[in-house]
């Protein structure tokens, strides 16, 4: 499936039906060697596998697992998208918590100061670039979601997401480029601009994770996900 088909199945709600087998038969084919896909660790703790991109569409699984140690953030967790995201949720609960934004007014009393950084991608290369502009922040509303919801967020938006019940979650994300935006992080005054390099994790524990959240898929949608998934490393069927 494509960004086009996943879009329409949110969109007349039927992805319930369609996107865990979809989802799981992607597992499968990364964690067996069958697919090219690369399972990246992200900065923002999660397992990120892109699917697809396309021009100014993308389409990601994002795995929030235990058996992957997070990246290390050179930032923080608050940051904004330049492009318009949709997400279904296939397991677990996602909370995103919307951040007020205020220019820094150099009162100390206030929260401390973070500096807005420029992140510019190129393949598994981020560069943070330090703008020199401080701001604070403050959460907003948050809301949360859960197995079996979709959720948008607008490009432009400072949030941060959160997984409850938990350390584990997993959505199909969805991108469309926004003209004229940014991806933005927060972080410390006095980071200069540098580069992360987005690794991939140990191969045995990528395997197990894969294959973990593949069984939780199968889980939550035991009528919908794909039957045939590989066994796991105590040698039991799924």
């Amino acid at each position: 499936m494509r960004y086009e088909d996943i879009r329409r199945e949110i969109d007349a709600g039927t992805a319930a039906r369609t996107l865990p087998a979809w989802a799981g038969g992607v597992l499968d084919d990364v964690a067996a060697g069958r697919s090219p896909v690369p399972a990246l660790r992200h900065p923002l703790g999660f397992v990120c596998l892109p699917v697809e991109r396309s021009g100014d569409f993308g389409v990601c699984l994002h795995i929030w697992t235990p058996e992957v140690r997070p990246a290390p953030s050179t930032t923080s967790l608050v940051h904004c998208h330049s492009w318009d995201l949709l997400s279904f949720v296939l397991y677990g609960t996602v909370r995103n918590v919307r951040m007020d934004i205020r220019t820094n007014t150099g009162d100390e009393s206030a929260e401390p100061a973070q500096q807005i950084f420029e992140v510019v991608s190129q393949g598994d290369v981020d560069e943070l670039r330090a703008t020199g502009r401080a701001v604070r922040y403050s959460p907003g509303p948050s809301s949360a979601h859960r197995t079996g919801e979709s959720y948008t967020l607008p490009a432009g938006v400072f949030h941060t997401t959160l997984i409850e019940d938990g350390q584990e979650a997993a959505t199909v994300a969805l991108g469309r480029q926004t003209p004229g935006g940014g991806d933005l992080s927060l972080g410390p005054l006095d980071t200069p601009t540098h580069r992360v390099h987005r690794s991939r994790s140990d191969h045995a524990d990528t395997v197990r994770a894969l294959q973990r959240s593949a069984r939780s898929i199968a889980s939550a949608h035991p009528s919908r996900a794909r039957g045939s998934f590989a066994p796991d490393p105590a040698g039991k069927a799924r």
